[in-house]
């Protein structure tokens, strides 16, 4: 058999048997298993509410799990250890078995739903998630949510650190599915983080200590108010120094300076303006402008003759 199908066989038989146990040791309160295959043969742990119910007097409900396993499923030589659940409001498969049965019992959702959540967070949960889908009131199937604390959905956490349990109420109207999802107190995430005031920064960061010591750091905060002040008074006198200039200025001074001011402009407005070349070069421009006109005259004169002449010698 390739590996490929050994891996889906593997499955599948795990699936089986995690189906069997539900069934069998439901009212023991069954909180999941643990399968090993050991050269002795296959080791299983099973996690129960009450150990004492899964065992029976005398050991006699355990034979007749390790027969089963042995005629049903072909396991050589099954050893079957069971372990108390510690906190029965921290196993996901236990909470939801009792979230189902609770809805057996006639619970509405929403009391049961919101009950069960807060038994989850009060046992020391750092999150939690509850889903209830199928027909919870009504002909019409919907999904009902109760959320607390933190909870992961995608993700190697998702997978490594969530506990996720199902469990089946079998209603009137159809089932309901329970799925519930816990993150158990003291789980480590990869977003946590720690802030440790009692370490010294020198056996963490040593070359960041020793370059902030480089630079004096201390130092320099220590001179920035003195540098402050030195440049707030370095503004401040000239300033100082512009006003008792102005104090000192006669005002009959100023007045002064400003009439002259105001003639010098008066002066400059009122200046006439000079022709370059002086008049002389404008009578002479004149004079040759009349000549040529003059002679523009007698030619048109000379051409309106010679025209009349014309017309007389053809009559």
């Amino acid at each position: 058999m390739a590996d490929e199908h050994q891996f889906i066989e593997n499955g599948l038989q795990r699936s089986q048997i995690d189906e069997f146990f539900q069934e069998e040791l439901g009212r023991a309160g069954y909180g999941g298993m643990d399968v090993a295959k050991t050269p002795m043969g296959t080791q299983i742990v099973l996690k129960a509410e009450k150990p004492g119910m899964v065992i029976g007097k005398g050991g006699e409900n355990i034979r007749k799990v390790t027969t089963a396993l042995e005629e049903k499923f072909n396991l050589e030589d099954p050893q079957i250890d069971v372990q108390e659940v510690e906190e029965p409001d921290l196993n996901a498969r236990i909470v939801a078995d009792r979230l189902a049965n609770a809805l057996e019992r006639g619970w509405y959702f929403r009391k049961a739903g919101h009950t069960t959540i807060d038994r989850i967070m009060e046992a020391g949960a750092l999150g939690a998630e509850i889903v209830l889908s199928g027909k919870v009131t009504g002909a019409r199937s919907r999904v009902e949510k109760f959320n607390r604390g933190y909870i992961k959905h995608n993700g190697e956490p998702a997978e490594t650190v969530v506990d996720h349990g199902q469990g089946v109420a079998v209603m009137k109207l159809g089932t309901i599915g329970v799925d519930v999802k816990i993150i158990p107190p003291g789980a480590e995430l990869p977003d946590d983080f720690e802030v440790n005031e009692d370490m010294d920064p020198e056996e963490l960061v040593p070359d960041a200590v020793e370059a902030n010591e480089a630079e004096g750091v201390e130092e320099l905060l220590e001179g920035e108010p003195e540098e402050a002040e030195a440049a707030e008074g370095a503004a401040e006198a000239p300033a100082a120094e512009a006003d008792e200039a102005e104090a000192d200025v006669d005002e009959d001074v100023v007045e002064e300076v400003i009439e002259e001011e105001v003639e010098a402009d008066a002066d400059e407005e009122f200046e006439e303006v000079e022709v370059p070349g002086g008049d002389e070069d404008v009578e002479e421009e004149l004079d040759e402008l009349e000549e040529d006109v003059e002679a523009e005259a007698e030619e048109l004169v000379e051409e309106m003759e010679a025209e009349d002449d014309d017309e007389g010698g053809d009559a």
